[in-house]
């Protein structure tokens, strides 16, 4: 998931500890933090950092927003010891470039989920420090309320509210299909509701070929049903495919022209930020696709690896940001989650926070993150952006169609 806005790298931007200066004199190295986010999200970092009190080191921090991937590139004194890395899946691919995770916080790397991608032949290189709930839907009470409508438990309900809202003269979604990783957490999501055990297949397959299973197909026609529905999506898909993350939560929040919009929990601050009316603000998480069977839940993440070679101050910058308490602070701004804390959030955060430490239930990684090449922009994310141009607002008439082609683009990106 690379979800970040290009950030500005002037080097007064990045020195954020008390006793950088020393830095840039020369006298001390500082420990480089590589980071993907910007806005909102990088200014809570800061204070992050600014809470783990007086450093023997100064800290800099490098936003490299979508190219958080070259980060492991050549070596030299400018590169980072630390990367805050938003696919967990890419450092099964990268543990020739990666120290191991200091023994007193590796179990942090070795928890459900997290183990099948940060922990290698018995050593871990990577902990969590944020997680993400990809399985949130952020809505308006008011609107619901105003048509006597709940909070879905089935997808078949979710599609009975959206033809309630839509013959009602309001457009039930928002969707910021500019951002192709919005689509493939409804992908995913779909398809983890209806195939938990394909989607676990294709997560840890050394060749994954979606293409060959036909409950890929099945999710795509379900999915199409819900985009290409009359009125259903704010603006049409036209307006959705130029949408991006934070101006699809503004479009139900601000602008109010939508009822809900699928949006991890990290959208809190921006739903807080523009929200016309504070109180009216609701979150649900995504149904069960069937009576019986378990809602999905999609979990991602940004986990710290340490590129080779490490040092001891680098070792200690983790240690401390690893600390139960370290992210109190951006907790405090919204929209960030601890991998096993369930308390100390928003009401609506502490809902999602609380589904995650539940044990059992249908919760898998980010499929896309697994995937490599085939999950990237120009894998699933063409494909389901090029979908949804397909469904358009045909009202389920293009959708067999849009299958077809979607299932044969698949095929050519596997090669």
């Amino acid at each position: 998931m690379q979800r970040s806005r290009r950030a500005f790298l002037g080097t007064a931007a990045t020195l954020l500890v008390a006793g950088c200066s020393s830095d840039v004199l020369g006298l001390r190295r500082s420990v480089r933090v590589a980071v993907s986010w910007s806005g909102q999200e990088l200014r809570a970092f800061h204070d992050v950092l600014d809470g783990l009190g007086k450093l023997d080191y100064p800290v800099e921090v490098v936003p490299l927003g979508d190219d958080i991937s070259t980060a492991f590139g050549a070596r030299s004194t400018r590169r980072p010891d630390i990367v805050m890395l938003p696919q967990p899946g890419l450092v099964p691919r990268h543990l020739r470039d990666l120290e191991p995770i200091p023994d007193d916080v590796a179990d942090r790397g070795r928890a459900r989920l997290w183990a099948e991608l940060l922990v290698h032949d018995g050593t871990t290189y990577g902990v969590p420090f944020k997680t993400a709930h990809k399985s949130a839907i952020w809505y308006r009470p008011s609107v619901f309320r105003r048509f006597g409508l709940e909070p879905p438990r089935l997808w078949s309900d979710w599609l009975a509210v959206n033809r309630s809202l839509s013959l009602a003269g309001v457009r039930p979604l928002s969707l910021a299909a500019g951002d192709g990783w919005v689509l493939t957490d409804f992908f995913e999501n779909v398809l983890l509701g209806i195939a938990p055990s394909v989607y676990a297949a294709l997560a840890t397959a050394e060749r994954p070929q979606p293409s060959h299973e036909p409950q890929i197909a099945a999710a795509l026609r379900l999915l199409g049903t819900m985009w290409s529905a009359r009125g259903t999506l704010a603006g049409g898909v036209e307006r959705s495919l130029v949408q991006q993350f934070p101006d699809a939560v503004v479009e139900v929040f601000g602008h109010r022209r939508a009822a809900m919009v699928l949006a991890s929990d990290f959208a809190e601050p921006v739903v807080r930020s523009f929200a016309a009316d504070p109180d009216d603000v609701g979150i649900f998480t995504f149904p069960a696709l069937s009576p019986g069977s378990a809602p999905p839940v999609v979990v991602g993440g940004d986990v710290m690896v340490l590129p080779k070679p490490t040092s001891d101050a680098a070792l200690d910058l983790v240690r401390r940001l690893a600390a139960p308490t370290a992210a109190d602070p951006w907790i405090k701004e919204g929209g960030f989650l601890v991998d096993g804390r369930a308390s100390g959030y928003s009401p609506e955060l502490t809902r999602l926070a609380e589904q995650l430490s539940e044990s059992g239930g249908q919760l898998q990684f980010d499929l896309s993150d697994r995937l490599g090449r085939l999950g990237d922009i120009n894998g699933l994310w063409r494909v389901l952006t090029d979908f949804l141009v397909r469904v358009g607002d045909s009202d389920g008439e293009a959708v067999p169609a849009a299958v077809d082609a979607a299932m044969a683009e698949l095929r050519k990106v596997e090669g």
